[in-house]
């Protein structure tokens, strides 16, 4: 399980292909603790387990065919970067929202474009995505926490502060950007007990949907 705070930026060192997928060659900045081989870490917003420790300062994964496919991981080159956060531990604050590093589909950047002081994204999200979101809820993006500023058609926009863009790898955000997308976990809990129809007060997962987070049932 992960929060959606990114810890730190990985850079591609190396990318190897293997049987049924590849293997992929990290380069990180010196971490606060040691790792433990098998130990799970969000790569993009993937959960990914470690495999190897590698020479001093690299970390190696196995990646599958199907991760690969589903996931813009498949699309990374050598010298490319990637968002990075370790699991969480019992204790550790919950400074994001609930992620659980099972990507549900990848979104496309259609409009990057400054917001007063922050910077606007649109990305496009399929179905399997848009039908989890709501105003003001959450959404992982490459593995970011992210509030969902608006809901658009087929689209929905966040807003990026300075410390986003300095912090993670989406200070290089460019429109048709493939971007790693997990809808909040607990909208879909939401969502699955309004088809049964479960919520109280006669609300529905539209309503919900339309009015926002902020709106309680």
């Amino acid at each position: 399980m992960f929060t959606g705070i990114i810890q730190k930026i990985g850079t591609v060192r190396h990318i190897e292909d293997r049987q049924g997928g590849k293997r992929l060659h990290l380069e990180i900045a010196p971490w606060e603790r040691p790792f433990e081989d098998g130990e799970s870490i969000a790569v993009n917003g993937v959960c990914l387990t470690l495999a190897d420790r590698g020479e001093a300062g690299v970390l190696v994964f196995d990646v599958l065919e199907e991760t690969l496919r589903k996931t813009n991981l498949g699309a990374l080159r050598e010298k490319g970067t990637v968002n990075l956060e370790r699991a969480l531990r019992y204790g550790d604050a919950l400074g994001g929202h609930l992620v659980s590093g099972h990507v549900d589909a990848r979104g496309t950047v259609r409009a990057v474009s400054a917001a007063g002081g922050d910077l606007r994204v649109e990305i496009s999200a399929p179905a399997s995505v848009y039908l989890n979101l709501v105003e003001q809820g959450s959404i992982a993006c490459d593995g970011i926490s992210l509030t969902v500023a608006e809901l658009l058609k087929d689209s929905f926009a966040v807003h990026l502060i300075p410390t986003t863009l300095r912090e993670t790898i989406w200070g290089e955000i460019r429109e048709g950007d493939a971007i790693n997308l997990e809808a909040d976990m607990i909208c879909k809990i939401v969502r699955r007990e309004a088809a049964r129809g479960k919520l109280p007060n006669g609300w529905t997962w539209e309503r919900f949907q339309r009015e926002g987070a902020n709106e309680q049932p």
